[in-house]
């Protein structure tokens, strides 16, 4: 008895023929004599659906493999409706299963690099666990996990996840026109629900060591005559453990506990209790004697979430569902930095050319969110399905930092998160506001073969002191056996608000919390799947999607660049080294408008039975983004025209299976230099303000030179060169009798080849020339990295 995603052994699985029975047991394997002829064989096992073979049986002994598949039985939420669930979905919906998180190459375990494989999605980094889609910034998705909406859903600086694939039964991300029920974002939803713990025995589990951590899950059915489930798991990172005994700094390490608790109350009511709380703490320290380099890093995290959920049926038409939370996201970072800076020196040989790059830094930020939301599913006829509801989120949030040392000129956009010139030096802001949205949709089952849904949702923000209604709708066509349409449009809206800045790469200042009003999107979306045998699915998609009102930093005032300018105090022979265009700062405005579109090639092929031994998925994406800001058209920070994604598992036999994704994809817009300028240096008064910028200079007298990025005129103007990278795995499940174990052996950029997920502009000494020569060096990407992982389960 296999089970179909893990082709595992399903022990306890009940088998019956001409009114023998026997149970399968740990591994799956059953024995059963029956007298020669045709039979029947039924199959059950708790979770899964029953299946039925008919057998030849004669004199020799008959070895067959039974695949069960997994039956829906987690789901925390129960829909009413007669709609055909292939057609129901928006187009640009595609589900990831836990196991395909738990296995794809190069994936470590973490869903976000998962969805970098599928069309439309990009990585904003080979680093980075952040996504961008189709033309949307991180900020602009959208996150919710069992109803509640999560503003941090990354750890280790977004390194990896914070979802932990063995508790989570299913992953649903949609690239765009997405259902009333959610808003408050511009660009994608991803859909989290959790598995509730076994029922079938008192105390179950698994452990699992992976590339950044460790978990246990402990898991069973409540005690005595209560029905129901529970399930609690707790994961760490483990290398820092080890680094620990050898240096006295202690790397970035987190910790989490989770426990879910399911009560069957009566049948068709069920209370669930969620409970989450994460640590994240660094206190390291890096010095370099080769070049004086010296940094310290510090940092604690905290991200607590309570949850409780009621679902009730009400009549044979009507089911209610009831989410309470509290949610808080904490982070304390300290940084001192003193380093060589590689993009500023004067034209002289040796380390003395180098200026250096001091820096002190703290920042605290806080997210807090009590949250409520009420679902009503109504099946108000044959042909309609009503759902309605509302959500309320009261917000406490805050954010402050004091930056002292030299600003990152090396950012075109002053608004950078990364330290841009353009953000104040002090800053303490928080902001107390409330949003809440309600919804309507009408599941119409047209004809046989056509459901539309119509629905709308109307949001309200503190904020802005506004209210929008966004109209949307989405349709499914059944056109044949196998060939469905799909389509999709509506608005929708973000409205401003620190919690999204959590995963911005730029930073506005909301102190002043007025005039501000919310972004918006228009999404239009048409999509052509067909099913063809042995499991293979092929869709053709097309997007569009417009913004207006996006938030960005404004311009200087004629009055602001003149003042920045007056404390130049640089000779003539200099002034063009002066920078006398008005900069981008961090107070923000409605200023950006934009567009994405493009189109999607996907195939994929799931396994169908026990014999099949090949499943995964291909894409192809074409794409542009563009932005309209600051007086010109240029190309948003994630536009991708060209990529292309595979991802494959080969099970060679039950013991070894064969792994392996590969993308290629042209390389995302940056800003390059356009020359070299002569740095400033600041001169500070006793208070620490600046009072003048001086020419720089190295010890010897001579001019230190830097980058000149030019204006806004130059932002996005080149790209980075084309991005491409193979992981490859192999795992191994071996049969012994007393445990379910397996292993893996991952190589992450089997290739090793050198990307670039940034160009570091570097400057090198010019002995034939007046100033040093600009170079740029790609950095910001991983290198062949090979890592391993192990599972049990008990």
């Amino acid at each position: 008895m296999v089970d179909a995603p893990s082709m595992e052994g399903i022990a306890g699985a009940s088998v019956v023929a001409n009114g023998k029975a026997t149970m399968a047991d740990r591994d799956g394997r059953f024995v059963l004599t029956v007298p020669r002829g045709t039979i029947r064989l039924v199959i059950a096992a708790d979770g899964y659906l029953a299946d039925e073979v008919d057998l030849v049986v004669a004199d020799r002994p008959l070895s067959v493999e039974v695949l069960l598949l997994r039956q829906p039985q987690f789901k925390e939420e129960v829909t009413v409706t007669g709609a055909p669930a292939p057609i129901a979905r928006p187009p640009a919906t595609i589900e990831v299963s836990p196991l395909q998180v738990r296995s794809i190459a190069g994936a470590a375990d973490n869903i976000f690099r998962v969805l970098q494989t599928l069309p439309g999605v990009n990585a904003t980094a080979d680093f980075d666990s952040r996504i961008a889609v189709r033309g949307g910034g991180p900020d602009q998705n959208l996150t919710v996990m069992d109803g509640v909406e999560i503003h941090n859903p990354y750890r280790l600086f977004g390194l990896t996840s914070a979802f932990n694939p063995e508790t989570v039964e299913d992953f649903e991300l949609t690239a765009g026109g997405f259902s009333p029920k959610y808003g408050d974002r511009l660009s994608s939803l991803l859909v989290v629900e959790n598995r509730a713990g076994t029922r079938t025995k008192a105390l179950g589990g698994s452990l699992n060591l992976a590339i950044t951590d460790a978990n246990v899950i402990l898991e069973g059915q409540l005690p005595g005559s209560m029905t129901g489930s529970w399930l609690f798991t707790g994961r760490r990172t483990y290398y820092d453990l080890a680094a620990s005994r050898l240096t006295d700094s202690r790397l970035p390490a987190f910790g989490d506990l989770q426990a879910k608790g399911v009560w069957e109350i009566r049948p068709g009511q069920r209370v669930t209790l969620f409970a989450l709380r994460s640590r994240e703490t660094t206190d390291a320290s890096f010095s370099d004697s080769s070049n004086g380099n010296s940094v310290g890093l510090r940092d604690s995290g905290r991200n607590d979430l309570f949850s409780a959920s009621f679902f009730s049926t009400i009549g044979s038409r009507l089911s209610s569902r009831t989410i309470a939370s509290w949610y808080r996201y904490s982070d304390a970072l300290g940084a001192g930095v003193d380093v060589r800076n590689e993009a500023a020196r004067s034209n002289a040989p040796g380390d003395e050319a180098f200026a250096r790059a001091l820096l002190a830094i703290t920042r605290d930020i806080t997210v807090r969110d009590a949250s409520v939301r009420q679902e009503l599913s109504w099946k108000a006829a044959n042909a309609h399905v009503l759902d309605a509801g509302v959500d309320a989120h009261v917000l406490e949030t805050a954010w402050g930092w004091e930056i002292k040392g030299d600003r990152n000129f090396s950012q075109a956009n002053g608004s950078s998160a990364l330290g841009g010139a353009g953000l104040p030096a002090l800053l303490d802001s928080k902001q107390d506001s409330w949003r809440g949205g309600a919804w309507l949709i009408d599941r119409w089952q047209a004809t046989s073969r056509l459901l539309l849904e119509p629905g709308v949702r109307v949001d309200y923000t503190s904020l802005a002191g506004e209210t929008i209604v966004s109209p949307r709708v989405s349709a499914g066509f059944a056109a044949a056996p196998g060939l469905r349409l799909r389509a999709a449009g509506g608005l929708f809206t973000q409205s401003p608000g620190y919690e999204k800045l959590l995963q911005s790469d730029y930073f506005v200042d909301l102190t002043a919390g007025t005039g501000l009003r919310s972004e918006r999107s228009v999404h239009v979306l048409g999509a052509v799947e067909k099913d063809f045998a042995h499991g293979l699915t092929a869709r053709v998609e097309a997007y569009y999607k417009s913004f207006d009102r996006v938030i960005v930093g404004r311009r200087e005032t004629p009055a602001e660049t003149a003042a920045r300018v007056a404390l130049y105090q640089f000779p003539p022979e200099l002034a063009s080294s002066v920078p006398t265009s008005p900069q981008i700062t961090s107070f923000p405005v409605n200023g950006g408008r934009g567009r994405a579109y493009g189109f999607d090639l996907f195939v994929a092929r799931q396994r169908g039975s026990a014999s099949d031994r090949f499943s995964g998925w291909a894409s192809y994406t074409w794409g542009r983004a563009d932005r309209d800001t600051y007086g010109r058209r240029y190309a948003f920070d994630y536009d991708r025209r060209h990529a292309f994604s595979a991802v494959g598992a080969w099970r060679l036999s039950r013991l070894i299976e064969l792994g392996a994704s590969a993308r290629v994809a042209s390389g995302f817009p940056f800003t390059r230099a356009v020359g070299l300028k002569v740095a400033a240096s600041a001169v500070d008064d006793a208070s620490g303000a600046t009072t003048a910028y001086i020419p720089q200079v190295d010890p010897n007298g001579l001019y230190v030179w830097t980058t000149d990025l030019g204006d806004v005129r130059n932002l996005n103007s080149s790209r980075l060169p084309v991005f491409a990278r193979v992981d490859a795995r192999v795992t191994f499940r071996p049969t012994w009798q007393s445990n379910r174990w397996q292993f893996y052996v991952e190589v992450i950029n089997v290739l090793n080849r050198e990307n670039a997920g940034s160009l570091e502009a570097t400057l090198e000494y010019n002995p034939s020339g007046d100033h040093p020569t600009l170079v740029y060096k790609p950095s910001s990407a991983l290198p062949l990295l090979p890592t391993f992982g192990v599972n049990l389960r008990f």
